[in-house]
């Protein structure tokens, strides 16, 4: 399938699945939204984590990265489908999560995964309102000693978080925006 139709697949599958209107709901964020966007019934779905995944892999080609990660809970199903679709690739990708906290035993890490000192690296997130899970993980990244190379969203609500990510000097793309799923 061609990128586009990826793309019109990939929204028709969040727009059945994961859009919900004319409801008042708070955000991450902590702002109120009249619409939400659910977008783990489309990673957790088999054909939404697939068009995800491959939509993503198609993107990373221009991105020399080590690996793909972001922060629990949004990023998990997405960076686990782009890791696991990437081993039928040249350049297979290895995945990892950002916990919220360090775990309390065995060896307290923030990572949860083959991360590695060093590696270029591609944060991930499903929805970004303000982009701060995002600035968390890659905080956690680069207290570990990796570098964010680019950080990647399904949706882009278009609410500052690419202007807060691009502010502290992070490179940010969206697959999607708001205006896709509502017009």
């Amino acid at each position: 399938m061609k990128k586009d139709t990826l793309r019109e697949e990939l929204v028709k599958i969040l727009k059945e699945k994961s859009l919900i209107t004319n409801v008042e709901r708070v955000l991450t964020s902590g702002r109120t939204s009249n619409y939400y966007i659910d977008a783990k019934m489309t990673t957790l779905d088999p054909k939404g984590s697939n068009l995800v995944a491959k939509l993503i892999l198609e993107v990373l080609k221009s991105y020399d990265v080590d690996a793909v990660g972001g922060f629990t809970l949004g990023a998990d199903p997405i960076v686990s489908a782009v890791a696991a679709l990437s081993a039928e690739t040249e350049r297979p990708l290895p995945a990892f999560i950002v916990r919220k906290e360090p775990k309390k035993h065995g060896e307290r890490k923030m990572i949860e995964g083959p991360f590695q000192k060093g590696w270029k690296v591609v944060v991930i997130d499903d929805v970004v309102t303000t982009g701060g899970s995002t600035l968390k993980a890659c905080q956690a990244v680069e207290e570990e000693g990796g570098k964010v190379a680019l950080t990647l969203a399904i949706v882009d609500r278009l609410e500052g978080g690419r202007e807060n990510l691009e502010a502290k000097g992070y490179k940010f793309i969206s697959l999607l925006t708001k205006n896709d799923l509502l017009k």
